[in-house]
């Protein structure tokens, strides 16, 4: 009797045994601004971590450096190989010919975060300038569904980033630059990071991306939000500034605050099980041997080469993505929406989803993203 039921959910579903439902109902998207792919896969570069003009801090190479780019990664972003590396993916890994890139043309900042969270290039972006963006994104369509109004937030080191997720016209709360935390129920920790902030002043930029995170901490913890974007600058800093070694740093310390968030996430019933984390950056940088990695765009090249890192209960453990394939930062917008079921379109056509980050029960079952 048993066989026979067992020889009719396989020919009704495929696989009654084995068939896979969407777990995931919360979605935290993090990016770190200007942030390589060759560091992300190969570790500190060998043409830069000895350079004198570049580091100024020699402790970097016994913190970062070993022959093996292997090792070197791994000693740069523990949480990414350790984890990501084994439970999750990541993409982006030229030297095997997985590659993402912009785009858009420009390779900078601005345009590549609407790319990002609209899912398509409007050329008419084309600088940094506090202007809000004139085209909705993938925030804006999450938060209009009834389950998610109030369930969104935003926090950021640079103060554009309200600007291009329409923080005002959205009603999305946004966190940016030298902003408090505000409201009547602020934890200690937030009334804290209050204080410090004007005390602890980030000379390169508007604050360092320690307060962002802690910030964006409290706020999940005290609100509980399905949908968070996080955006980290330091590293775009530090690269403008020709600072390898501070470069590589700011780099592993988020590392570390991603894990700590990770860990964090495992912790709670609300999120164990039931999140994706999905991390990336809005543009590459120059490459080291023409002494361009310092700047970036459309002149630059190199510059729009770029990476994902995904992790979730909804993605396959595959680690590093080693086939040949290749992806487009358009194609997060959509992405996003897929893990939480939507079916996200916009003025214009967006780009696909990133169908390899499911498992495949999902994207062949209409009820997974509908």
């Amino acid at each position: 009797m048993f066989k026979r039921f067992l020889l009719l959910c396989l020919v009704i579903s495929g696989s009654c045994v084995f068939a896979q439902e969407r777990q995931t109902e919360n979605v935290i998207v993090v990016t770190l601004d200007g942030f390589r792919w060759q560091e992300v896969f190969t570790g500190a570069d060998s043409s830069l971590i000895r350079d004198k003009e570049y580091v100024h801090d020699q402790n970097v190479l016994n913190a970062f450096w070993d022959s093996s780019s292997v090792v070197r990664r791994q000693k740069l972003l523990p949480f990414f190989w350790n984890v990501i590396g084994t439970e999750g993916q990541l993409y982006g890994n030229r030297n095997v010919g997985n590659r993402v890139n912009c785009a858009n043309p420009y390779w900078f900042s601005y345009p590549g975060y609407s790319e990002m969270m609209t899912g398509f290039v409007d050329k008419g972006i084309r600088s940094n300038d506090k202007k809000e963006n004139p085209n909705s994104t993938v925030l804006e369509y999450i938060h209009k569904q009834p389950k998610y109004t109030g369930k969104v937030a935003v926090f950021s080191t640079w103060n554009v980033i309200p600007y291009i997720v329409r923080a005002q016209a959205s009603g999305i709360p946004a966190n940016a630059g030298e902003e408090h935390a505000n409201g009547d129920t602020l934890t200690d920790s937030e009334m804290l990071l209050n204080e410090l902030q004007p005390i602890l002043k980030n000379h390169h930029g508007e604050r360092y991306d320690a307060f962002t995170f802690y910030y964006a901490f409290e706020y999940l913890k005290r609100e509980r939000p399905h949908v968070m974007f996080i955006s980290f600058d330091e590293t775009d800093e530090h690269g403008h500034g020709g600072r390898y070694d501070e470069y590589l740093k700011s780099a592993h310390h988020t590392d570390r605050m991603i894990g700590l968030l990770w860990n964090w996430l495992q912790s709670q019933d609300q999120y164990k099980g039931k999140t994706t984390l999905l991390i990336t950056t809005d543009h590459g940088r120059g490459q080291a041997a023409r002494k361009g990695w310092k700047n970036h765009g459309r002149l630059i090249p190199g510059s729009s080469q770029m990476w994902f890192a995904v992790i979730g209960p909804d993605t396959p453990a595959l680690g590093e993505m080693k086939n040949e394939g290749q992806y487009f930062q358009k194609q997060v917008a959509k992405t996003i929406a897929a893990f939480l079921g939507m079916q996200y379109e916009n003025t214009e056509p967006v780009g696909p989803v990133v169908e390899s980050m499911f498992v495949p029960e999902l994207l062949s079952d209409n009820r997974a993203i509908h």
